[in-house]
């Protein structure tokens, strides 16, 4: 499956079986539902796992908490737009 394709899954009632966590949370939050992506993605405990926390509490608004989960991540605080950062992030996740 590529970003693409997930993005265009996100209007059904539930994400396509077999995602890995991060990437559910990352379509979770596409669909709508931040505290769900939320709660998915604090449950990982790697960095992949911080910079998806970082997208979701930039995506909030809460800049400060975005940074300290950049920071967890070893990431910069991204600077792109929300939607391309939800392409990069899945991009990344989905690649071998």
């Amino acid at each position: 499956m590529t970003a693409k394709e997930l993005e265009q899954t996100v209007n059904h009632h539930a994400p396509p079986a077999g995602l890995p966590p991060l990437v559910e949370a990352m379509w979770w939050q596409a669909h709508g539902d931040w505290e769900k992506a939320h709660l998915m993605a604090q449950d990982v405990p790697e960095a992949a796992g911080a910079w998806v926390h970082a997208y979701l509490h930039r995506a909030e608004g809460e800049p400060g908490n975005a940074a300290y989960w950049y920071e967890q991540a070893g990431r910069p605080m991204a600077q792109s737009s929300l939607q391309e950062e939800w392409f990069g992030i899945v991009r990344a996740l989905l690649s071998p």
